[in-house]
């Protein structure tokens, strides 16, 4: 009985994946401080000689834990002294977690990025980039998660019936992936900085099987532009970013930006606190995000809440989904870089 059941509920849960409303990788709120999950020409785009990222989302937790989501990522440039210094190669690798349905079903994923970004100018501050990165990914839908009527013992508890196999009600599917990116960056004075970026995940089409019916990963193709403003003596600064995705018929638009305040006037080793203010449409209006920001030493930790405004409110109470990002970039001292994107 237990697997006629979770045979049904692996074919729903492949109708639904394939429903274009809902077909959506994850999508993090702060996607200006995930930059391998956002564009692969974003890897080793940024001031420093490594870089440590990661992300931490939990999205509708009143919903059984709908969806956690966790990232961590590592890249660098490499062969500085060996290609020009207007030029910047960089190489990464990137984890990630998403549990859905308080664990019914995960996706774990491992990625390896590579990006070259060419000077286009005497100076630097224009750079054009590219990038690849190839993901191998892992799907467990796993049906001891799920209880039924016959299960419950008389104490309370869950046990399963005899004669039935667990190994039976655990699928995995697995496959390789490839996604591409490209990436404009560029400043006219070396302190305000505009960039656009366009990537496409999941080209191959990668096709995925809970059931022996199979069916086709869709593309995710992503626009995102933004810039800073530096204000008066720079210690104050405005950040304007903006996202667009869409993945078969569902749509994705996130547009906001923070003030950045330099609050120990250090401009070689800054302290900055940032407030700013986010907003995000799909298919439906579907939340405000405020975030809040605090970078010192070269670490930046990061905190959002999405403040749910869609019909989904009831059902979630209200709650969005909080969201923590951590980045820590090793800059020596006296280190010379050029601008670069940062929200």
């Amino acid at each position: 009985m237990r697997m006629r059941i979770f045979t049904i509920i692996s074919a729903v849960c492949l109708i639904l994946a394939n429903a274009s409303a809902i077909a959506q990788d994850p999508n993090f709120s702060q996607f200006f401080v995930s930059p391998l999950t956002l564009n692969p020409a974003l890897t080793g785009k940024f001031n420093g000689t490594f870089r440590v990222a990661g992300n931490y989302r939990d999205q509708w937790p009143a919903i059984s834990n709908a969806f956690v989501t966790s990232t961590a990522s590592f890249d660098m440039p490499i062969l500085t002294g060996r290609i020009s210094e207007l030029d910047t190669w960089g190489v990464g690798v990137m984890a990630m977690t998403d549990r859905t349905a308080n664990g019914i079903l995960t996706t774990n994923t491992i990625s390896v990025t590579t990006a070259y970004h060419k000077g286009l100018d005497e100076n630097g501050l224009h750079q054009l980039g590219i990038g690849f990165q190839g993901t191998y990914s892992n799907k467990r839908l796993d049906g001891t998660k799920l209880h039924f009527e016959n299960e419950l013992d008389p104490f309370g508890g869950w046990s399963f019936p005899s004669g039935e196999a667990v190994d039976d009600q655990v699928v995995n599917v697995k496959y390789f992936d490839f996604s591409l990116g490209a990436l404009y960056n560029g400043s006219t004075d070396g302190y305000n900085n505009f960039y656009l970026g366009l990537s496409a995940y999941h080209i191959n089409k990668p096709q995925e099987s809970f059931t022996g019916v199979y069916y086709t990963l869709n593309p995710r193709i992503t626009a995102h532009a933004g810039g800073a403003i530096p204000l008066g003596d720079r210690s104050k600064t405005i950040y304007l970013s903006s996202l667009f995705s869409r993945q078969a018929a569902a749509n994705n638009i996130v547009l906001g930006g923070a003030a950045g305040f330099n609050v120990n006037g250090d401009e070689e080793n800054p302290t900055n606190f940032y407030a700013g203010l986010w907003t995000r449409f799909n298919n439906v209006n579907d939340a405000v995000i405020p975030y809040i920001g605090l970078e010192f030493g070269g670490f930046r930790l990061g905190a959002s809440y999405d403040v749910n405004i869609s019909s989904l409110k009831t059902a979630s109470q209200s709650r969005g989904g909080i969201e923590i990002s951590l980045i820590y970039i090793n800059r020596p001292p006296e280190y010379k870089g050029i601008p670069c994107p940062r929200f």
